[in-house]
């Protein structure tokens, strides 16, 4: 009988690549800890995908058949003028490059309940609670936690956002891996005018979007307002006021429902803002410490890829920490298996970024003379992106 004491892991965040990864680990006999500043799992936000490799990845975790009932199946994206007058309908596999019958949907908080659903009675949980300091030293990682408590692990993996705080203690400040790709966002509900249902409206100018996404109906829709702008609006990310005066500002005198948009941007009490931006680093670990999904790689909501990759990811990394005692050859396989498929993830949202949000009038007529051909696919490299990778099989998978 084997009496090793089981290594312990910490893993920060408990969004999406954060339970993925501590079902894994948990299954190939480790003893995990998830630690999550929210007092309480976090329900609502907008509908995410889960494309390609990703799909093999829920399937092999045992939540696919509660993740295809969950399944939103959005039939059309339609696109107006400035003015509202139609200019196409399309499937959403067209924009994505996605699978139908293949790929997911799911809403965030259903997604993120389900993958909960498969840990909670196997990790532990510490919510309201997150790191506040770490020290990586030859005997495991000392971890200081903002409630207070110290606690001593082998390995400490973030798993906590594109906007990481683990990464900011163990890699240094954002701004060294923070890719931003030209565009700021503010997304919340508001009441569905038009009663939308399983379908989601798209109006543009150039270098403005406006979005009313409508996943299954009801009362209330999704909407987003991106715009383009040179150099992140930084002075604005502590500030909801100003969030809200600086997108009310860039969208005043359009048409269309931009005004029933920002009045209810004004109303809002759930207002998300943010700037459209990736991570890039030349390493995803560092001495004990490694980092998994947005953290160490987000893709941004342009390539659609955040979710799959965050999924696949943490499949890949518990596998080869599970592969062998020395978790420095983990980490480098880990990224030697997932790099060119996060980066050809990443390139994406190159052709996200031109049909969603085209920055000049030529790109505008370009993307819309694109959308009356009778069968468009705008991320012609979807497809194969999203299934680049073929999932390593691991023992206990």
């Amino acid at each position: 009988m084997n009496t090793a004491p089981k290594r312990t892991i910490l893993v920060s965040g408990a969004s999406i690549a954060g339970p993925a990864l501590a079902y894994w680990l948990h299954r190939y006999g480790f003893a995990v800890t998830v630690v999550e500043k929210a007092a309480a799992l976090r329900g609502g936000g907008y509908p995410i995908d889960i494309r390609g490799t990703a799909v093999e990845a829920v399937r092999r975790m045992g939540v696919l058949p509660r993740l295809r009932d969950a399944h939103v199946g959005v039939r059309r994206i339609s696109f107006v003028d400035a003015e509202g007058r139609p200019i196409a309908d399309l499937r959403p596999e067209a924009l994505s490059g996605g699978e139908e019958g293949h790929d997911l949907e799911i809403p965030r908080g259903e997604l993120a309940e389900i993958l909960y659903g498969a840990i909670r009675d196997d990790v532990e949980l510490l919510f309201n609670d997150s790191i506040a300091t770490l020290h990586d030293h030859d005997g495991g990682v000392d971890v200081t936690f903002r409630g207070g408590a110290r606690r001593t692990f082998d390995l400490v993996i973030g798993a906590d956002g594109i906007h990481s705080h683990t990464r900011g203690l163990a890699f240094g400040p954002e701004e060294s891996y923070h890719r931003y790709l030209g565009h700021s966002f503010a997304g919340f509900t508001m009441p569905n005018h038009l009663g939308l249902a399983h379908e989601g409206r798209t109006w543009n100018v150039p270098g403005r979007t406006a979005v009313l996404y409508a996943p299954r109906g009801g009362d209330r829709v999704h909407a987003f307002l991106s715009f383009l702008r040179p150099d992140p609006p930084l002075d604005a990310f502590r500030d909801s006021a100003a969030q809200r005066d600086l997108v009310a500002g860039t969208f005043a005198g359009y048409a269309w429902e931009i005004p029933r948009m920002v009045a209810a941007l004004r109303d809002s009490d759930d207002l998300f803002f943010d700037v459209v931006s990736q991570i890039h680093m030349p390493r995803w670990s560092t001495g004990r410490v490694a980092l998994v999904g947005d953290a160490a790689y987000a893709p941004s909501f342009f390539s659609g890829q955040g979710s799959s990759l965050a999924l696949v990811g943490a499949y890949v990394l518990a596998g080869e920490l599970a592969a062998g005692p020395d978790h420095a050859d983990a980490y480098e396989r880990y990224e030697r298996t997932l790099r060119s498929f996060v980066e050809m993830n990443q390139a994406l949202a190159t052709e996200g970024s031109a049909s969603l949000s085209p920055r000049t009038p030529e790109d505008l007529a370009r993307r819309n003379q694109a959308l009356r051909d009778p069968s468009p696919v705008l991320n012609s490299t979807g497809r194969h992106a999203h299934s680049a990778l073929a999932l390593p099989g691991y023992d206990a998978a």
